[in-house]
Protein backbone atom coordinates (compact mmCIF):
# COMPACT_ATOMS: atom_id res chain seq x y z
CA UNK A 1 0.00 0.00 0.00
CA UNK A 2 0.98 3.18 -0.86
CA UNK A 3 1.85 5.67 2.01
CA UNK A 4 0.16 9.37 2.30
CA UNK A 5 2.45 11.97 2.56
CA UNK A 6 1.38 14.80 4.52
CA UNK A 7 3.81 17.64 3.69
CA UNK A 8 3.38 21.08 5.77
CA UNK A 9 4.96 23.83 3.81
CA UNK A 10 5.10 27.61 3.18
CA UNK A 11 7.79 30.36 3.11
CA UNK A 12 10.91 30.48 5.89
CA UNK A 13 9.85 31.25 9.44
CA UNK A 14 6.01 31.22 8.05
CA UNK A 15 5.64 28.62 11.32
CA UNK A 16 5.17 25.68 9.54
CA UNK A 17 7.99 23.94 11.78
CA UNK A 18 5.90 24.76 14.82
CA UNK A 19 2.17 23.68 13.39
CA UNK A 20 4.03 20.08 12.20
CA UNK A 21 5.53 20.00 15.48
CA UNK A 22 1.77 20.54 17.05
CA UNK A 23 0.46 17.75 14.26
CA UNK A 24 2.55 14.96 15.07
CA UNK A 25 2.03 15.60 19.10
CA UNK A 26 -1.53 15.03 18.14
CA UNK A 27 -1.50 12.14 15.74
CA UNK A 28 1.48 9.94 16.37
CA UNK A 29 3.41 11.28 13.39
CA UNK A 30 7.18 11.12 12.73
CA UNK A 31 8.87 14.37 11.04
CA UNK A 32 10.61 14.07 7.84
CA UNK A 33 12.45 17.29 7.53
CA UNK A 34 12.21 18.83 3.35
CA UNK A 35 15.08 21.75 4.10
CA UNK A 36 18.77 21.68 1.67
CA UNK A 37 20.61 22.75 4.86
CA UNK A 38 19.45 21.32 7.90
CA UNK A 39 20.59 18.24 6.39
CA UNK A 40 24.21 19.77 7.48
CA UNK A 41 25.26 19.06 11.36
CA UNK A 42 26.82 21.78 13.85
CA UNK A 43 24.60 24.82 11.23
CA UNK A 44 22.00 24.73 13.62
CA UNK A 45 21.13 28.29 14.72
CA UNK A 46 20.97 29.97 10.98
CA UNK A 47 19.26 26.77 10.10
CA UNK A 48 16.57 27.39 12.72
CA UNK A 49 16.65 23.66 13.35
CA UNK A 50 14.22 22.47 16.12
CA UNK A 51 15.86 21.94 19.77
CA UNK A 52 17.34 18.58 20.32
CA UNK A 53 14.95 17.88 23.20
CA UNK A 54 12.15 18.37 21.15
CA UNK A 55 13.23 15.51 18.28
CA UNK A 56 13.89 13.78 21.16
CA UNK A 57 10.00 13.69 22.04
CA UNK A 58 9.45 13.65 18.57
CA UNK A 59 10.84 11.43 15.51
CA UNK A 60 12.95 13.68 13.34
CA UNK A 61 14.80 12.72 10.37
CA UNK A 62 16.95 14.01 7.73
CA UNK A 63 18.76 16.60 9.97
CA UNK A 64 22.25 15.81 10.41
CA UNK A 65 23.01 13.34 7.66
CA UNK A 66 26.36 15.40 6.24
CA UNK A 67 29.15 16.89 7.54
CA UNK A 68 29.21 20.79 6.12
CA UNK A 69 32.22 20.16 4.36
CA UNK A 70 30.04 17.91 1.65
CA UNK A 71 28.32 18.78 -1.24
CA UNK A 72 24.82 17.55 -0.70
CA UNK A 73 22.96 16.53 -3.60
CA UNK A 74 18.63 16.26 -3.79
CA UNK A 75 19.82 12.96 -5.66
CA UNK A 76 20.75 11.86 -1.94
CA UNK A 77 17.99 13.67 -0.31
CA UNK A 78 15.68 11.63 -2.68
CA UNK A 79 17.74 8.55 -2.12
CA UNK A 80 17.79 8.55 1.66
CA UNK A 81 14.08 10.29 2.37
CA UNK A 82 12.59 7.33 -0.05
CA UNK A 83 14.14 4.73 2.86
CA UNK A 84 12.55 6.96 5.81
CA UNK A 85 9.26 6.94 3.94
CA UNK A 86 9.91 2.90 4.08
CA UNK A 87 10.63 2.23 7.98
CA UNK A 88 8.04 4.97 8.56
CA UNK A 89 5.42 3.25 6.94
CA UNK A 90 6.43 0.17 8.14
CA UNK A 91 5.66 0.97 11.95
CA UNK A 92 2.33 2.03 10.85
CA UNK A 93 3.04 5.88 11.82
CA UNK A 94 1.78 8.73 9.76
CA UNK A 95 4.22 10.39 8.05
CA UNK A 96 4.69 14.18 7.82
CA UNK A 97 7.35 16.83 5.81
CA UNK A 98 7.92 19.99 6.81
CA UNK A 99 10.19 22.24 4.95
CA UNK A 100 10.39 24.85 2.54
CA UNK A 101 12.79 23.26 -0.07
CA UNK A 102 10.74 23.30 -3.36
CA UNK A 103 13.36 21.43 -5.27
CA UNK A 104 13.51 18.59 -2.41
CA UNK A 105 9.48 18.34 -2.62
CA UNK A 106 9.42 18.30 -6.40
CA UNK A 107 11.89 15.59 -6.28
CA UNK A 108 10.50 13.97 -3.98
CA UNK A 109 6.52 13.98 -5.58
CA UNK A 110 7.39 14.23 -8.76
CA UNK A 111 10.58 12.20 -9.45
CA UNK A 112 14.22 13.85 -10.10
CA UNK A 113 14.80 15.41 -13.53
CA UNK A 114 18.48 15.13 -14.21
CA UNK A 115 19.25 16.32 -17.67
CA UNK A 116 22.47 15.73 -19.38
CA UNK A 117 25.47 14.80 -17.96
CA UNK A 118 27.82 17.68 -16.38
CA UNK A 119 30.60 19.57 -18.84
CA UNK A 120 33.23 20.48 -16.70
CA UNK A 121 34.47 22.84 -19.59
CA UNK A 122 31.16 24.84 -19.99
CA UNK A 123 30.75 25.19 -15.73
CA UNK A 124 34.82 26.37 -15.75
CA UNK A 125 33.70 28.96 -18.16
CA UNK A 126 30.77 29.88 -16.60
CA UNK A 127 32.52 30.32 -13.17
CA UNK A 128 34.83 32.21 -14.00
CA UNK A 129 32.51 34.72 -15.73
CA UNK A 130 30.75 34.88 -12.10
CA UNK A 131 34.51 35.91 -10.32
CA UNK A 132 35.55 38.74 -13.33
CA UNK A 133 31.89 40.25 -13.42
CA UNK A 134 29.63 38.37 -10.65
CA UNK A 135 26.89 36.53 -10.49
CA UNK A 136 24.29 39.03 -11.76
CA UNK A 137 26.15 38.72 -15.04
CA UNK A 138 24.74 35.00 -15.35
CA UNK A 139 21.29 35.80 -14.13
CA UNK A 140 20.67 38.25 -16.38
CA UNK A 141 21.45 35.67 -19.00
CA UNK A 142 19.43 33.43 -17.44
CA UNK A 143 16.36 35.83 -17.54
CA UNK A 144 16.79 35.90 -21.75
CA UNK A 145 17.24 32.63 -22.33
CA UNK A 146 14.92 30.95 -19.93
CA UNK A 147 12.67 33.70 -18.01
CA UNK A 148 10.20 30.58 -16.36
CA UNK A 149 14.02 29.48 -14.70
CA UNK A 150 15.10 32.32 -13.63
CA UNK A 151 11.38 33.38 -11.68
CA UNK A 152 12.09 30.11 -9.74
CA UNK A 153 15.66 30.50 -9.18
CA UNK A 154 17.00 33.07 -6.93
CA UNK A 155 19.88 35.26 -8.17
CA UNK A 156 22.22 34.60 -5.42
CA UNK A 157 21.93 30.69 -6.13
CA UNK A 158 24.79 30.26 -8.80
CA UNK A 159 25.04 26.85 -8.47
CA UNK A 160 21.55 26.32 -10.06
CA UNK A 161 21.88 29.19 -12.20
CA UNK A 162 24.97 28.21 -14.04
CA UNK A 163 23.10 24.19 -14.47
CA UNK A 164 20.19 25.86 -15.82
CA UNK A 165 22.66 27.90 -18.21
CA UNK A 166 24.72 24.47 -19.08
CA UNK A 167 21.84 22.59 -19.95
CA UNK A 168 20.65 25.41 -21.96
CA UNK A 169 23.58 25.06 -23.93
CA UNK A 170 23.85 21.59 -23.96
CA UNK A 171 20.57 21.04 -25.60
CA UNK A 172 19.08 24.39 -26.95
CA UNK A 173 16.07 24.06 -24.78
CA UNK A 174 15.14 25.88 -21.88
CA UNK A 175 15.71 23.88 -18.49
CA UNK A 176 12.26 25.03 -17.07
CA UNK A 177 10.88 23.58 -20.68
CA UNK A 178 12.68 19.95 -20.04
CA UNK A 179 11.22 19.93 -16.73
CA UNK A 180 7.60 20.62 -17.61
CA UNK A 181 8.24 17.94 -20.16
CA UNK A 182 9.19 15.63 -17.32
CA UNK A 183 6.55 17.08 -14.73
CA UNK A 184 3.56 16.28 -16.65
CA UNK A 185 1.05 14.03 -14.66
CA UNK A 186 3.71 12.06 -12.55
CA UNK A 187 3.41 11.65 -9.22
CA UNK A 188 5.11 9.45 -6.96
CA UNK A 189 2.97 9.02 -3.86
CA UNK A 190 -0.67 9.82 -2.01
CA UNK A 191 0.64 13.40 -1.27
CA UNK A 192 -1.48 15.94 0.21
CA UNK A 193 -0.22 19.67 0.24
CA UNK A 194 -0.99 21.99 3.66
CA UNK A 195 0.66 25.39 2.92
CA UNK A 196 1.03 28.07 5.93
CA UNK A 197 0.80 31.99 4.14
CA UNK A 198 1.23 34.87 5.93
CA UNK A 199 0.86 38.19 5.12
CA UNK A 200 3.41 39.56 3.51
CA UNK A 201 4.45 42.81 6.56
CA UNK A 202 3.89 39.96 8.97
CA UNK A 203 6.10 37.74 7.16
CA UNK A 204 8.49 40.37 7.12
CA UNK A 205 8.70 40.92 10.96
CA UNK A 206 8.98 37.69 11.74
CA UNK A 207 12.08 37.43 9.46
CA UNK A 208 13.37 40.89 11.41
CA UNK A 209 12.76 39.22 15.02
CA UNK A 210 13.83 35.59 13.26
CA UNK A 211 17.31 37.41 12.40
CA UNK A 212 17.73 38.77 16.07
CA UNK A 213 17.23 35.84 17.67
CA UNK A 214 19.95 33.92 15.35
CA UNK A 215 22.26 36.83 16.73
CA UNK A 216 21.08 36.76 20.22
CA UNK A 217 22.08 32.58 20.36
CA UNK A 218 25.19 33.07 19.39
CA UNK A 219 25.01 32.77 15.04
CA UNK A 220 28.61 34.85 15.01
CA UNK A 221 30.37 32.24 17.15
CA UNK A 222 28.17 29.42 15.47
CA UNK A 223 29.67 30.47 12.01
CA UNK A 224 33.30 31.75 13.25
CA UNK A 225 33.76 27.88 14.49
CA UNK A 226 32.49 26.35 10.93
CA UNK A 227 34.75 28.14 9.33
CA UNK A 228 37.91 26.88 11.54
CA UNK A 229 36.82 23.59 10.73
CA UNK A 230 39.24 21.18 8.95
CA UNK A 231 38.27 20.25 5.79
CA UNK A 232 36.40 23.52 4.87
CA UNK A 233 33.06 24.46 4.47
CA UNK A 234 31.71 23.43 0.83
CA UNK A 235 30.55 25.74 -1.47
CA UNK A 236 27.03 24.73 -0.59
CA UNK A 237 27.60 25.09 2.91
CA UNK A 238 29.18 28.59 2.66
CA UNK A 239 26.35 29.93 0.49
CA UNK A 240 23.73 28.90 2.89
CA UNK A 241 21.26 31.78 3.53
CA UNK A 242 22.64 33.56 6.26
CA UNK A 243 25.99 31.93 6.23
CA UNK A 244 26.92 33.73 3.30
CA UNK A 245 26.26 37.11 4.45
CA UNK A 246 28.30 35.82 8.06
CA UNK A 247 31.38 35.15 6.48
CA UNK A 248 31.29 37.92 4.37
CA UNK A 249 31.52 39.94 7.65
CA UNK A 250 33.98 37.87 9.42
CA UNK A 251 36.18 38.15 7.04
CA UNK A 252 36.33 41.77 7.36
CA UNK A 253 34.17 42.33 4.02
CA UNK A 254 31.44 44.41 5.66
CA UNK A 255 30.73 45.23 8.91
CA UNK A 256 28.12 43.00 11.66
CA UNK A 257 25.31 45.49 11.23
CA UNK A 258 25.60 45.32 7.26
CA UNK A 259 25.79 41.39 7.72
CA UNK A 260 22.41 41.62 9.79
CA UNK A 261 20.98 43.85 7.11
CA UNK A 262 21.45 41.88 4.28
CA UNK A 263 20.44 38.50 5.71
CA UNK A 264 16.78 39.93 6.53
CA UNK A 265 16.94 41.71 2.75
CA UNK A 266 17.76 38.07 1.21
CA UNK A 267 15.93 36.54 3.28
CA UNK A 268 12.93 37.93 2.36
CA UNK A 269 14.04 38.12 -1.37
CA UNK A 270 14.13 34.06 -0.71
CA UNK A 271 10.48 34.21 0.76
CA UNK A 272 9.46 35.74 -2.86
CA UNK A 273 11.35 33.38 -4.70
CA UNK A 274 9.34 30.34 -2.44
CA UNK A 275 5.90 32.37 -3.08
CA UNK A 276 6.36 31.96 -6.56
CA UNK A 277 7.49 28.19 -6.35
CA UNK A 278 4.74 26.91 -4.39
CA UNK A 279 2.16 27.91 -7.15
CA UNK A 280 3.19 25.03 -9.24
CA UNK A 281 2.26 22.53 -6.36
CA UNK A 282 -1.75 22.32 -7.71
CA UNK A 283 -4.31 21.33 -4.95
CA UNK A 284 -2.15 23.26 -2.05
CA UNK A 285 -4.54 23.73 1.01
CA UNK A 286 -3.72 27.00 2.21
CA UNK A 287 -3.97 28.35 5.81
CA UNK A 288 -3.53 32.27 6.49
CA UNK A 289 -2.32 32.43 9.87
CA UNK A 290 -2.46 35.81 11.77
CA UNK A 291 0.01 37.25 13.55
CA UNK A 292 -1.42 36.36 17.00
CA UNK A 293 -1.98 32.69 16.09
CA UNK A 294 -0.58 29.94 17.98
CA UNK A 295 0.57 26.50 16.51
CA UNK A 296 -2.13 24.81 18.68
CA UNK A 297 -5.02 27.58 17.10
CA UNK A 298 -3.45 26.66 13.86
CA UNK A 299 -3.99 23.32 14.31
CA UNK A 300 -7.60 23.23 15.43
CA UNK A 301 -8.54 25.02 12.89
CA UNK A 302 -7.08 23.23 10.29
CA UNK A 303 -8.00 19.55 11.92
CA UNK A 304 -11.90 20.86 12.01
CA UNK A 305 -12.09 21.72 8.59
CA UNK A 306 -10.06 18.63 7.23
CA UNK A 307 -11.42 15.82 9.92
CA UNK A 308 -8.43 14.40 9.39
CA UNK A 309 -4.62 15.04 7.26
CA UNK A 310 -4.40 12.01 5.55
CA UNK A 311 -7.08 12.24 3.36
CA UNK A 312 -8.40 15.11 1.04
Amino acid sequence: MTPTLTFITGCTGSGKGSLCRELARRTDAEVVSIDSMKVYRRMDIGTAKPPSEVRGDIPHHLIDVAEPSEEFSVAQYLELAECVIEEIAARGRPILFAGGTALYLKALTEGLFEGPGADPQIRSRLRAIVQQEGKEVLFARLREVDPAAAQRIHPNDERRIIRALEVHELTGTPISELQAQWDRDRRRYDCVFIGVRREREDQNHRTNMRVGRMIADGFVDEVRSLMDEDPPLSDTARKAMGYAEMIRHLTGEISLAEAIELIKINTRQFAKAQRTWFKRFAGTEWLDVKPDDTASSVADELLQRRGSLWKA
